[in-house]
């Protein structure tokens, strides 16, 4: 078997390239409590805080469209749950804005806040 070693990786078509560490068009894990603040992340620029279980990731690099897939992940000491924020509608191509919930759905600010996203760069 052969092994290939590359640096960074950069599909036709795309202007930006990805460091091989993160294949994913952008990914983020963040604490979401007091001053929000990214523990680690690939291809985020900034996160923005817009209030109580309210968040926005921004991309360093746009998405080739809206299309692209996302997944959340979160904990507190319940159980939570993260969707889009319906304040936004859709995602974009330069950012996604997304709430956490408890288990009662009551919006609560969540400890982990972990989003991934996997979509063609501009």
């Amino acid at each position: 078997m052969s092994t290939l070693k590359v640096s960074n990786i950069q599909a036709t078509g795309e202007t930006a390239s990805r460091a091989v560490s993160g294949v994913a068009a952008a990914w983020v894990n963040f604490n979401g409590t007091g001053t929000i603040a990214a523990r680690d992340s690939e291809n985020v620029s900034s996160l923005t805080d817009n209030g109580t279980s309210d968040y926005t990731a921004n991309w360093s690099s746009s998405l080739g469209n809206a299309n692209y897939q996302f997944a959340f992940a979160g904990s507190i000491s319940d159980a939570v749950t993260i969707t889009i924020n319906p304040a936004q509608g859709v995602p974009t191509v330069s950012n996604i804005r997304v709430r956490t919930y408890n288990g009662g759905f009551a919006g609560v600010d969540a400890s982990y806040v972990n989003i991934a996203i996997h979509g063609d760069l501009a």
